[in-house]
Order: structure tokens, then sequence, then C-alpha cells
């Protein structure tokens, strides 16, 4: 009987515990560990900015992968694609848009070959251009490239090669003439290839990923939603200030050298898009509509949609609302 109480006692205490101490969990980032994108939540991590509320990151293929486990898992939290999650929204999906995280494409850039003779997107008059895959960012920035550089459709013949790692083979093999990269890919190649143009140059404002959560999670998770937001974004802070300690965590978190790491930060930190590659949450409604009008060039978004009725400014501290 003893033993028995003595048991009945560690049950009620562990109960108690449970009951009042705040609850941690995982959260998914699109392409976590490959993707520029996602470095913040690494840096934040390491140096503890989710206040113990975060136990890992799960990684994703992103889009619609990213969106499903959202929906079907017991997740409040998942960064993704703005285009994945409209499209879920417009299909009745309970979802909510609570932050900004990427507002510009400044980790693109396209490659030629040293020796290639195409110096600019001027120069692209019936060449092979590279993109991942159909109804990629990279097939939607191909097109307004061509669009940018005064070209019809057909003076461009744009070329799958599977992925973006796929792409640089491509380009070795002299399939393509062009590749499209981010980075870390960009840092790390920039010594065997020449860039010929940079997304933070060529396209100012278009929102690439957001933070999102359930309308269950944003009802009752608000604090929990609050510290994901405010540990990004002190991150994405740490990140400006102290580059050096923050490409370290990266190269570890990515597998990266440290020389790549600090590239692939510095570069997208001092991106010339006029917006901040990194945001901490601000929304920039002109480059959402942008992101969708590209995306409406590859077939993967159709009609008009007004992301105001998607966005839950809720979890953004006052100075970073913009919505009236």
């Amino acid at each position: 009987m003893r033993k028995l109480r003595w048991c009945l006692s560690l049950a009620l205490v562990a109960c108690a515990l449970g009951a009042t101490a705040p609850r941690a969990e995982q959260i998914v980032v699109s392409n976590y560990g490959v993707s520029a994108s996602g470095m913040p939540f690494a840096v934040a991590m390491e140096k503890g900015f989710f206040d113990g509320k975060v136990t890992g990151i799960l990684s994703s293929q992103g889009g619609g992968t990213t969106v499903r486990n959202l929906l079907a898992g017991d997740i409040a939290y998942a960064e993704v694609s703005p285009i994945a999650v409209a499209t879920a929204i417009r299909q009745n999906a309970p979802l909510k848009i609570i932050s900004n995280n990427v507002q510009t494409v400044s980790e693109f850039g396209w490659m030629v070959k040293i020796d290639s003779p195409i110096k600019s997107i001027a120069d692209l008059k019936g060449r092979k251009l590279g993109y991942s895959s159909p109804r990629s960012v990279s097939q939607a920035l191909g097109m307004l490239i061509v669009e940018k550089a005064g070209l019809k459709p057909s003076d461009v013949e744009l070329v799958m090669t599977g992925g973006l790692g796929e792409a640089l083979v491509a380009l070795d093999l002299g399939a393509i003439d062009v590749a499209p990269a981010t980075e870390p890919l960009l840092s790390k190649y920039r010594d065997k290839y020449r860039v010929i143009a940079t997304a933070d140059a060529l396209f100012p404002s278009m929102s690439n990923v957001v933070g999102v959560t359930t309308q269950a999670a944003a009802e009752k998770r608000g604090d929990f939603l609050r510290a994901i937001v405010a540990g990004r974004a002190k991150a994405v802070a740490f990140m400006k200030e102290h580059p050096e300690e923050a490409a370290a965590i990266v190269a570890k978190v990515y597998k990266l050298e440290q020389p790549v790491a600090l590239q692939a930060v510095s570069n997208l930190i001092g991106a010339k898009a006029g917006l901040p590659y990194w945001s901490t949450g601000k929304f920039d409604l002109a480059g959402l509509k942008e992101m969708w009008r590209a995306q409406i060039l590859v077939g993967a978004a159709d009609g008009d949609i007004d992301w105001t009725k998607m966005i839950d400014e809720s979890f953004l501290p006052e100075s970073e609302r913009v919505l009236k």
C-alpha cells in the first residue's frame, strides 16, 4: 500500500507539473536546412530566442506538403509559400497567415559557364533557361526575366531540370545555357560559374515565404504563436548585428563551410531590393500581389484574391501592423 500511495503521489505531482509547465512542441519550416529562407530559425533555436517553447524544427518539401502537415498534425505553426496557403484557404482550409517572413526573392540568381558569351539577361534571345519544376518559383521568375529583358516568350526556351542542383548539372552538360540557383548554392559555386543576374536587382518586391497557423491554434495558442513570431524577429535582428556568429550557426545546421555560410548571410542581409530579405514579420501586400501574379503566369494560380482576408496581424507587435 505504501508503494501504491508513493506511485500515486508521483503521478499527481507529474500531472500538476504538466498543467503548469509551458507547452513545448515542434514547428514546420519548408526546406529547413536547405533553403535560405529558414536560416533565422536555426539562429533562434541556437540562441534560445523561442524561450524554450520549441523542441525542434521539422523540415518538409514545402508548398502543399507543408500545408497538409499543418492541417493533419498537432502542429500550430509552419513557414511556407504564400501561394500554397492562399490556394488552400480558397479551398476552405482553416488557415491564417500571421507573418510575412521573406519579402523578396533575393536568394535567387542566374549562372552561366565562365566562358559563356551571355553577359546579361539582354543576351537571352535564342538561349535555353533552366527552371526546377512546373509551377515553381524558378519557372515563374524565368518567365518574368524574359519579360524584363523585353523579349517574347518564344524568344527563350525554358527547360525543366528537376531541381536547382540538377540545373547546375544541366549547365555543365550543355543542356541549358543559364541555370537558376539560390543561396547558399550561389555562394558555394560563385567561383565556378559566372552570375549574370540577381533577383534583388530585378524583382524588388515579391513575398516568398509566410508564417501560417490554423484557425484553432490562432484562437487557443496565442502565446505560443507570439513567441514564435517574436523569436524569429529577434533572430533576424541578431543576423544583421552579428553576421559572423549567425553564419557559424547556419554553417552547422545547413552543413556548409563557414566562408560559404558567411557569404550567403552577408549577401542576403545586404540585398539591394529596397526591402529586407528576412522580414521581422511585417506584411508587404504589394509583394504578395506580385508573387500571386507570377504564379498566374505559370498556371499555379488564377483570379484575384484579397490577401487582407487571409491575414491575422494580432500576433505581431503594434509597430509592425500595416492593415487598418
